[in-house]
């Protein structure tokens, strides 16, 4: 059995169990590769297939109604040119790239570009400024930066040893140091890696919020996210088809969680709306034009939401899914009278994926996050003894490991 077939096999059996959370939770075993490249062995595997290949990959829908529609084949023959000229321009296996955009088409070009070539990228929001940038580069030990026009002008106060790549053309384009990523257009469409990617190679370096303190520096393979989402997918019930909007700005984990890897995971396709201030009525004119099935926002955005008249979205998504914090009753309730379907909270970390959550077909109680996903053991620890019992902090086993 070749690792697609492996990964499928997996993948296809938590389709099967996603309403019967007891067989899923007992049945479920993480597949264990010592080769693996997602973009490679399964999303260019959907791109050969004639069947799957046109289907829709990534759509991004501006505020003034234009749109980037990008299919599974377009998005893998893409990727291929990036990984192409991008190795042309002397970028090699285990390089490190800061990788600073917005919900743009390049985005993802280059998630899968840099996943088929096994560099390792520094996802980093577009509101860092020169301080934060420099931290990063030092901490990530980057060697390239592909960084969008408007923000390419804050390196110019980041030192290091690193190359810029610009996306769209704009003031660094006089600069001949600086690579214009237009080029890679005429770059070959055929990829053929250098060798073979190492399941436990470092393929993501995040870094957290550092809410309460210094942001922490967070190591991802080319199988704890790409294998470990899952688990996600389990969670929110995706399933082939399915068009999902999350509300995640790139730059930060939940964003490659439920607008990359979840998603293509399970032969949906990503919907991005981009606007500049949040618009419940002009959100939900989109997500009934997009017929959005599937939908993850933060606490703070269905808070917003239920300000709204939800019921002029006139045909629902029928997967609803929060992260981030406890939502509060009085939403849920508006949400399940409005849309006919219940929110379902789920608890992950920059470090892991969903760990607990309410998955399809599970009792709810309001105020809980659910129960351990598959594949996840999880107890509580009393800090001061280290007992296992009803109360105390939430502690993962990690024998064996939940995923590689």
């Amino acid at each position: 059995m070749t690792v697609t077939e492996e990964f499928r096999a997996a993948r296809d059996r938590m389709l099967d169990l996603r309403t019967d959370y007891e067989a899923a939770r007992s049945e479920f075993q993480w597949p264990r590769f010592e080769h693996f490249n997602f973009a490679l062995d399964w999303f260019d595997q959907i791109a050969a297939d004639p069947a799957k290949a046109g289907n829709p990959a990534l759509v991004i829908v501006e505020q003034d109604g234009s749109a980037t529609r990008r299919s599974y084949a377009d998005l893998s023959r893409r990727s291929a040119q990036v990984a192409n000229w991008l190795r042309g321009q002397g970028v090699r296996r285990g390089d490190r790239m800061i990788i600073m955009l917005g919900n743009q088409v390049e985005l993802w070009e280059l998630m899968l570009a840099g996943i088929k070539l096994g560099i390792v990228m520094i996802p980093t929001t577009t509101l860092m400024g020169p301080a934060d940038l420099k931290d990063r580069v030092e901490r990530g030990g980057a060697n390239w930066a592909a960084v969008g026009s408007a923000n390419i002008g804050k390196f110019a106060e980041v030192p290091g040893d690193y190359t810029l790549i610009e996306i769209g053309a704009g003031a660094a384009a006089a600069d001949e140091s600086v690579l214009q990523y237009a080029d890679s257009a005429g770059s070959g469409e055929e990829f053929t890696p250098d060798a073979p990617t190492l399941a436990d190679e470092t393929l993501l370096l995040y870094f957290t919020s550092g809410t309460t303190s210094k942001a922490k520096l967070v190591e991802h393979t080319h199988t704890s996210y790409p294998v470990g989402h899952l688990s996600t997918m389990f969670w929110i019930g995706m399933e082939p088809g399915d068009v999902h909007l999350n509300v995640a700005s790139p730059g930060w984990a939940k964003h490659a969680w439920s607008n990359v890897f979840t998603p293509w995971i399970a032969e949906a396709c990503v919907f991005i709306y981009n606007y500049e201030r949040f618009d419940a009525k002009a959100l939900m004119e989109q997500m009934d034009r997009e017929s959005v099935t599937s939908f993850c926002a933060p606490p703070t955005v269905w808070r917003m939401l239920i300000q709204a008249d939800l019921t002029l979205l006139k045909n629902p998504p029928t997967k609803v899914v929060s992260a981030g914090e406890p939502l509060n009753a009085e939403v849920i309730d508006q949400v399940q009278r409005a849309w006919g379907q219940t929110i379902r909270d789920g608890f992950g970390q920059t470090e892991s994926t969903v760990q607990i959550a309410n998955t399809p077909g599970q009792p709810i109680k309001i105020g809980a996050m659910g129960k351990p996903l598959p594949g996840y053991d999880v107890v509580l620890v009393d800090p001061a003894t280290g007992a296992e019992g009803d109360d105390g902090e939430l502690c993962l086993r990690l024998d064996p490991a939940p995923s590689a």
